[in-house]
């Protein structure tokens, strides 16, 4: 079946919230150790995770979850057309020239751009609009993150051509259950590679960030409340932190209180995410409590049938537990253009033909009922 086109799916006028994920030429590990050349190339999944950085301060794209493995990588990302209604077209542009840079540092880096600069965008109504537009899509995100990756990695290896295997795929997560599990598939992605074997020595899933800055926060919060015995008497400080590990706040919070948050586009004031609003409504500790147990389960020779208690979260969503499992487990191949509950998928119709969207017979098996 011809795949459809993305913006038959993805709208970046609409808030909306997608999986995408690309793999290298031929599945080679150019993006960790490559056991046919014998070479070593961790050092990319730091590329990328430094662009995944100035891509959430710069883009009006909220960045949910990431892992990057040896052969490919995973992201979850929202479009915030909301967030980037509310910049002015001086903010456009800036952000726009931070991202395709006409000058730059002498270390590389974008050179923050000059009043000229910014005004041949702002001053012009359809160029301004056009990159406003952009500035929320995903499509945007990935052309320019597998561009940057690309052309970098051939530079390192002197070679030419492509370097990622075709056109990223694409999944729209419409309801919450959807995204739980593929939060939870991607940031378990290291697991099931048989990479790491537990969440905090997995080295880049965003899960990992989640609980450096947890821990910081901890620490921070324990050495604030340690006062010296008398004048003088040695004051304990946390440990120093290892600076390859960065905190989060290039993520979108974690959790979102739908009862008592804050509504609208809640745009960040940090300048290094879009927006502050979460997309889980559970607690950091649960969702890692969750991670730990399914990992468990989906380990090679675990059947997924064991007795042991099973989350709330899982039942509140009114899944069962091998059904769970397998979802988590197989998300990344279950899914073509859309993932919702089954029979809202067939009531779905793509954005500009209205053509329907395909559903493997086995999701309806796993899904819990609608009704």
């Amino acid at each position: 079946m011809v795949r459809l086109a993305r913006c038959e799916t993805l709208d970046p006028s609409e808030v909306s919230v997608a999986h995408v994920f690309t793999r290298v030429v031929r599945r080679c590990f150019l993006l960790g150790d490559d056991p046919v050349s014998g070479k070593n190339f961790d050092h990319r999944k730091v590329w990328i995770e430094q662009y995944l950085q100035h891509f959430s301060a710069c883009f009006g794209v909220d960045l949910l979850a990431f892992s990057i493995l040896s052969n490919h990588f995973h992201l979850i990302l929202r479009s915030r057309p909301d967030v980037v209604a509310t910049w002015s077209d001086e903010e456009v542009a800036r952000r726009w020239l931070l991202l395709c840079p006409h000058r730059r540092s002498p270390d590389g880096s974008p050179a923050q751009p000059s009043e000229p600069e910014i005004n041949s965008i702002a001053g012009c109504p359809v160029k301004c609009a056009e990159i406003r537009s952009r500035l929320s899509d995903i499509s945007w995100w990935m052309r320019l993150l597998c561009q940057r990756v690309a052309m970098r990695a051939n530079r390192d290896d002197g070679e030419t051509g492509r370097f990622f295997q075709d056109r990223y795929k694409a999944v729209k997560l419409v309801d919450e259950a959807s995204l739980l599990a593929c939060a939870a598939y991607v940031d378990l992605n290291p697991i099931r590679a048989a990479i790491a074997q537990t969440l905090e020595t997995s080295d880049h899933p965003s899960v990992q960030h989640r609980i450096e800055a947890m821990v910081r926060e901890r620490e921070a919060t324990e050495t604030h409340a340690i006062a010296p015995e008398r004048e003088g008497s040695e004051v304990r400080t946390k440990p120093p932190v290892d600076p390859l590990h960065r905190s989060d706040d290039f993520l979108a919070p974690l959790t979102i209180d739908e009862a008592t948050g804050e509504v609208g586009p809640c745009v960040s004031g940090t300048g290094k995410r879009a927006s502050d609003k979460g997309f889980l409504p559970m607690s950091l500790t649960d969702y890692l409590q969750l991670l730990d147990w399914t990992a468990r389960e989906v380990r090679p020779g675990k059947t997924g049938s064991t007795g042991r208690d099973v989350p709330g979260v899982i039942q509140r969503l009114g899944w069962e537990l091998t059904a769970w499992t397998e979802f988590v487990r197989e998300s990344g191949k279950l899914f073509q253009c859309v993932t919702d509950q089954p029979d809202n998928v067939h009531r779905l119709r793509s954005q500009r033909t209205q053509r329907r969207f395909h559903l493997r017979r086995r999701v309806r098996d796993l899904m819990p009922s609608s009704d």
